[in-house]
């Protein structure tokens, strides 16, 4: 008989979001192996603990998923899920990214009770967001609208829209959608005009790399066309240096046989950027790693360099290490 888990443990975040994606994933390994106890490791990490201060200045993605790997360092967790978008390029020795499950809808969301559209609010209207890529793609439209930052898990920042903080925030349609709070959505944001951070909508689960018997126990939870495009993504922002202080996107998506990429990188005032595409079969991981360095390269040509060097600053120094 094939070996199959008798007991696993999954580390996650303890916002209502990270929760749900947590339960979705028990639920899922409970399909396939109906025997198995799969219980889930609730922890509160510094990135949720941290809320006066942006993600930017304060160390990065990193801080929502460094007490999850050491859950799992220690024994206590088999594996940690995430929102791939908040997993660091680069994972620390010993750690890999086992699977990448079907994405949701990728795209950024208006939330707000006063306005349908972007387009339609006045000057001075205050839109809150958590990501220096929305502030950029939204200064560069939308000079006339004042950009101020947004904090918290999802119910915080949509207390706080309520509260009348912001006249709209900015949100990922995927997190609201997985919650059944697509009804606040008033409207989807074309990625032409706020093109979505790599790996947006998509869960990644992360396992130690000296548990294959693991990696392979989650295989087929993989969604190979996701993973594929969400390779090619994570490509661009790893060769450029992509973190929270570099306004960087990178969306793939399939279009028959075909990888379409698009990325960009800006400054955060969106006074300058440079945006670049390719395309091409990628049949397999290698194969949309390299799509995605193209495009880097193409972003580099461009003068994404001189970018990247302006954003070059050190975090906070108040930052925790």
């Amino acid at each position: 008989m094939r070996n199959v888990p008798h007991k696993l443990v999954i580390a996650s975040r303890e916002s209502r979001l990270a929760m749900w994606q947590a339960e979705f994933v028990r639920a899922a390994l409970q399909q396939y192996y109906p025997a198995c106890d799969v219980s889930i490791l609730g922890m509160t990490t510094r990135g949720d603990q941290i809320l006066d201060r942006t993600l930017s200045k304060v160390g990065g993605k990193g801080l929502f998923v460094k007490e999850l790997e050491f859950a799992m360092a220690e024994g206590r967790a088999d594996l940690a899920v995430h929102s791939l978008k908040d997993v660091p390029m680069e994972l620390p020795d010993g750690f890999t990214l086992a699977v990448v499950m079907e994405r949701e809808d990728p795209r950024d969301a208006l939330v707000s009770s006063a306005f349908a559209s972007l387009d339609e609010m006045p000057a001075g209207t205050v839109v809150g967001t958590s990501s220096l890529r929305r502030e950029a793609a939204l200064r560069a439209r939308y000079p006339h609208l004042v950009i101020k930052p947004l904090r918290g898990n999802l119910d915080t920042r949509l207390g706080k829209l309520d509260r009348g903080e912001y006249g709209a925030i900015i949100l990922a349609a995927a997190g609201l959608k997985r919650l059944g709070l697509g009804d606040r959505i008033r409207a989807l944001i074309a990625p032409e005009a706020s093109l979505p951070a790599a790996g947006q909508g998509a869960l990644g689960i992360e396992t130690l790399s000296t548990r294959p018997e693991v990696a392979e126990w989650l295989a087929p939870l993989n969604h190979s066309p996701t993973a594929l495009a969400v390779t090619a993504e994570r490509a661009v922002s790893r060769m450029l240096g992509g973190s929270c202080q570099v306004p960087l996107a990178a969306h793939a998506r399939w279009d028959g046989g075909q990888l379409r990429l698009d990325a960009f990188v800006a400054m955060p005032d969106g006074s300058r950027h440079v945006r670049a595409s390719a395309a091409g079969p990628a049949p397999d991981a290698a194969a949309a790693d390299a799509l995605g360095q193209s495009a880097a390269r193409d972003l580099l040509a461009q003068g994404a360099a001189d970018i990247l060097a302006a954003l070059a600053e050190p975090a906070d120094p108040q930052a925790p290490a």
